[in-house]
């Protein structure tokens, strides 16, 4: 996008929104970069230069816009929408790695060395991976400045800064500003008093469709790991340093994202799962106009713009809830996670509401009972094959995991047929094109709609919505009167 100079010209002169976070204009003649939308008057075309990324701008010596806030603009789509290795590198870039790791711990995960991933990333996003790390660490500084009344020095350790020097200067460089005259410019907002809770915004590109997207998540929440309250979805998160606690709550121009973490570290690996839960990164544009083009789901494309997939905010949790899922109600399903929960997840507190646990881990389950369990057999052994598999690595379905690969590797598992394995990756690997054929809700939309009805008709039909397939889904599923297509009326 950011090398179509034609193209972006127009974005910033209309000051289109739905470019933001495609590429970032900056100004020779003020040295600040911006996001396309930037209320300010555009500045004139010989003085434009087009970056990638907010790390590219930064690398060149341009600093934030102080009204349009580039570096809080929604993320790529690019990143969530490809399965290659510069988009892998960018979800674990995102989830904090580099921060945790450094670049070795991201190319030993990515199966690479140290040079062929910072060649690659550096060739495509114009920043290297250490650049991109601190240009997210910039951001995680600037909302706990201007959200909390945290000490400095804890802002740089919670931010992942090595020191307060090199926090003070990258605060300096990117923003124009101090610490204190970063916090100081903000005046009259909320600032929590609260350790460890923040309040933020999450930015999307619009249009956005609630109604599917929450009322999923609403609908097939696990008693005391998530719950409907006061209009929001909440849920424990498992974290990297700790655990927390998620309130997000949808809003015209944004998602209300309360926060409440034990560890501040986890700030930006909480806000990048938020944001992968909610595919909020997505471009609904290009989805809506390739999905319309086939008659048959242009009306429903049209009721209905900006359908998202709602996701989760840890893959192996998911996974293990596919399997309790297999073959029974959403009802069932909840009620077998909620005695996995009760039975081996670790007990938490929430001073705002009715969250209890964090779902097990992996590790956890790894001793299970199967005489515990009150399911088939088969389901069983699905179940704990499943939990081994995820323990020894057999199966990896992180945020830098090879879509391809983890799909051969969840088939290659006992009791895993084609509908568990697109589930999970639908909802936890996040592949925009992966497609349940044989799901029982699908097949009934596709009859409703008169479409064919065999998965490998519909399959073949379904060819015309690639990339796509994971968001005709919930196209299909939209059609039928379940609860998981709406937001319930009243908080429970």
């Amino acid at each position: 996008m950011y090398e179509d100079t034609e193209r972006c010209i127009r974005a910033v002169q209309s000051k289109d929104d739905r470019f933001d976070g495609w590429f970032f204009t900056a100004v020779l003649t003020t040295r600040i970069y911006c996001r396309p939308s930037c209320p300010v008057v555009p500045p004139k075309v010989e003085n434009m230069r087009f970056y990638p990324s907010a790390a590219a701008a930064q690398a060149a010596g341009f600093r934030a816009c102080k009204r349009c806030r580039p570096d809080a603009s929604p993320g790529s789509p690019l990143w969530n929408e490809r399965a290659d290795v510069v988009a892998r590198a960018m979800r674990l870039i995102g989830d904090g790695v580099v921060d945790r790791e450094g670049v070795q711990g991201l190319a030993a995960r990515l199966g690479y060395s140290v040079r062929q991933i910072e060649r690659q990333v550096q060739a495509e996003l114009g920043a290297g991976p250490l650049a991109l790390a601190r240009a997210q660490r910039a951001e995680t500084a600037r909302l706990l400045i201007e959200t909390t009344t945290m000490p400095m020095s804890d802002i740089a350790h919670a931010a992942g800064f090595s020191s307060i020097r090199t926090f003070n200067e990258t605060v300096r460089a990117v923003f124009a500003l101090t610490p204190s005259e970063l916090r100081a410019r903000v005046r009259g907002g909320k600032r929590t008093k609260s350790p460890g809770v923040l309040s933020l915004r999450l930015p999307f590109r619009r249009p956005l469709c609630p109604d599917n997207l929450f009322g999923h998540l609403i609908a097939t929440a696990v008693p005391g790991v998530e719950e409907w309250r006061d209009g929001a979805y909440r849920r424990t998160l498992r974290l990297p340093h700790g655990h927390g606690v998620v309130s997000l709550r949808p809003e015209p121009d944004h998602v209300a994202c309360r926060l409440s973490l034990t560890d501040l570290r986890d700030l930006a690996a909480a806000i990048s799962r938020c944001r992968w839960l909610l595919d909020l990164d997505a471009d609904p544009v290009a989805v809506d106009e390739q999905l319309a083009a086939d008659p048959t789901l242009a009306p429903l494309i049209a009721a209905a713009p900006g359908r998202r997939v709602p996701r989760t905010t840890d893959a192996a949790e998911f996974a293990v809830r596919a399997v309790l899922g297999q073959q029974v109600s959403t009802a069932a399903a909840r009620t077998h996670a909620a005695r996995l929960v009760l039975a081996h997840g670790t007990p938490i507190e929430d001073r705002e509401g009715g969250l209890t646990h964090l779902f097990p881990s992996s590790e956890s389950l790894a001793d299970l009972d199967p005489e515990t369990l009150a399911m088939p057999k088969s389901r069983r052994a699905t179940l704990l094959g499943l939990v081994s598999a995820l323990v020894s690595g057999d199966v990896d379905l992180t945020a830098g995991g090879d879509w391809v690969h983890a799909r051969a590797q969840l088939a290659a598992l006992p009791g895993f047929g084609p509908w568990t394995v697109e589930s999970i990756a639908m909802r936890a690997l996040g592949d925009p094109d992966a497609f349940v054929a044989t799901d029982l809700g699908v097949k009934i939309a596709a009859e409703t709609l008169g479409l064919p009805t065999s998965p490998a008709a519909l399959t073949a039909h379904a060819s015309r919505w690639q990339p796509w397939r994971a968001y005709a889904v919930q196209h299909l599923w939209a059609t039928g009167d379940h609860p998981i297509n709406r937001i319930p009326a009243v908080s429970a």
